[in-house]
């Protein structure tokens, strides 16, 4: 903890700890400078990442400065709030970069916003149960054709219209947010609906400034203008080659890759004020950067003392809001590197950096090659019909499709101990994230049991949008664990000839057929019983973890 405090980088109320002390730091630190990398990437000079990024990169670097865009918003959003006084639950349907940010600002500020993720029936549903003609529903996607998203449009609407409601009075309950020109903005205007066209030179995942992060948070009640101000502070310290925090943090994260071996980066909630960080920032480090077999895999950790903080090849790095005087970063532990601060400057520095390590790396920050492909393979299954399995055994109300093996725990150890040097486990969960909420406890648990080896969390299909790219386009060190569960009542997606529960088991299945057109170890377990099958997959992860 004292060598973090002896290095120091701070700038408009953000400060960095400890980055200059990350092996090799210093060294491409200075490369970088004596290239005008800082200078060049405000001015957005899009041959930064090499010549097969440049056109990419061409319209993809408004983040730099989109807040200043972003600040017309402002007038509007406050008359639509005005207008829609009487509709007080506010819903926000979206993907990946359209999701992750809001979902941030809300917690941290203390706001409540019903993120809707997910293509689980049973959530779904009781979204649509919850306060329903109070409720408006922020419809954001930048592409305009995202699957999940345009589903929960459609059963919205059709739940606005069962309810009595006539179409123009329906489609004063939806908000859109999209990209000029988009099949959803045209949607949009034919249902009534407020639309808010977002920077179309910004993607998803570094969307969180523009009117993806602030029309639904705006909504809820968040001050956003405060957000913005924050960021521009921290916009004016950017292509400096000192006191630059936004640079230190960048290079830590690259140098680490690169020279020390720590692919991975454990984001540990300091308990300081800033909630769900480590969430959004997931998925802009793993979709940025996990490409070409290169990548660094974020982490998340539930708290400093959750098992998988701290690894040999991990770069363990705490977040939090800024701290006072006599404030200690770290959250208890002893990171590598600590980032506190205010909100709008973490967007923005977290943003700056992963385009720095993208340079380090070598790769093209902004794209995403491999994330079609499980939506290729959703889409032929939703068409052909899915694929034929048989489970190797039960146990109780767990369905275990993978090697044969005694037990549950049997199968979990093997999984375990199927992660080679320098890998990791992804568990991934396609449930209800709300009344399956428990399942989340097992990455602490499997991560205990394999004693220090990296294990995510990721909630299907919300990972796709993130560290799905990261699985399939990343270092191929991966193994997986896939959770299903039964369908009690599956609900129809109006218009379409699927239902929310067909859609999610496809979706899982095309996953699996993209890992398991790779070769990874994949654990597939179905739970016949949600209650029952998630008990007693708890209970054999702990007992591993209790053998350690």
């Amino acid at each position: 903890m004292i060598e973090i405090l002896d290095d120091v980088e701070a700038a408009a109320g953000l400060t960095v700890y400890g980055a200059g002390h990350v092996p090799g730091a210093a060294e491409l630190r200075a490369a970088l400078v004596e290239a005008g990398v800082p200078g060049l990437l405000v001015a957005k000079d899009p041959t930064l990442w090499g010549p097969a990024a440049e056109a990419e990169s061409k319209i993809r670097l408004g983040w730099v400065d989109t807040f200043r865009r972003s600040r017309e918003l402002l007038p509007q959003l406050a008359e639509l709030r005005s207008e829609l006084s009487d509709l007080t639950h506010v819903v926000l349907a979206g993907m990946g970069g359209s999701s992750l940010a809001p979902e941030v600002i809300a917690r941290t500020l203390g706001v409540p916003l019903t993120v809707l993720d997910t293509t689980d029936p049973h959530q779904v549903a009781a979204a649509l149960r919850d306060r329903l003609l109070e409720t408006v529903v922020v419809v954001s996607s930048k592409s305009g054709g995202t699957v999940e998203t345009d589903s929960h449009r459609r059963a919205y609407r059709q739940a606005f219209l069962d309810a009595g409601l006539s179409e123009s009075e329906a489609g004063r309950h939806f908000v859109v947010v999209t990209d000029p020109g988009s099949p959803l903005e045209a949607v949009a205007r034919q249902m009534g609906a407020a639309v808010f066209l977002a920077d179309p030179d910004v993607g998803g995942r570094y969307s969180a400034l523009t009117a993806f992060g602030l029309v639904p948070t705006a909504l809820a009640g968040v001050d956003v203008a405060e957000l913005l101000d924050q960021a521009e502070a921290l916009y004016g310290v950017l292509a400096e080659e000192k006191d630059n925090p936004a640079l230190a943090l960048g290079v830590a994260l690259g140098a680490a890759a690169v020279n020390e071996g720590r692919d991975k980066v454990a984001l540990v909630d300091d308990g300081t004020g800033i909630t769900g960080l480590g969430d959004w920032a997931e998925q802009l480090i793993a979709e940025s950067t996990g490409k070409n077999g290169r990548g660094i895999l974020p982490v998340v950790v539930e708290n400093p003392a959750a098992a998988g903080a701290l690894g040999d090849d991990v770069l363990t790095v705490t977040t939090g809001g800024s701290l006072g005087p006599d404030g200690v970063p770290g959250g208890g532990i002893a990171p590598h590197v600590a980032v506190n601060g205010p909100l709008g400057a973490q967007f923005l520095a977290w943003e700056y950096a992963t385009a720095i390590a993208g340079r380090i790396l070598g790769i093209n920050p902004f794209d995403q090659p491999n994330v079609t492909e499980s939506k290729d393979n959703t889409k032929h299954i939703l068409a052909g019909g899915p694929p034929s399995e048989t489970p190797a055994f039960t146990d109780g109300a767990v369905k275990v499709y993978g090697p044969l093996a005694a037990n549950l725990e049997d199968a979990l150890r093997s999984v375990l101990d199927s992660i080679t040097p320098g890998g990791y486990l992804a568990v991934m969960a396609y449930l209800d994230r709300i009344a399956d909420a428990d399942a989340a406890r097992i990455r602490p648990a499997l991560a205990r049991a394999g004693r220090g080896r990296a294990v995510t969390f990721g909630w299907g299909p919300r990972f796709l949008h993130s560290t799905g790219q990261y699985h399939k386009g990343g270092p191929q060190v991966g193994s997986y664990l896939q959770i299903t569960g039964a369908v009690g009542t599956d609900l129809p997606v109006p218009g379409q000839p699927f239902s929310f529960g067909t859609l999610q088991a496809a979706q899982a299945a095309g996953d699996r057929q993209a890992l398991a057109q790779r070769g990874r170890p994949l654990l597939h377990l179905h739970l016949t019983d949600r209650p029952a099958g998630l008990a007693r997959l708890l209970d054999a992860a702990r007992s591993l973890a209790e053998e350690v």
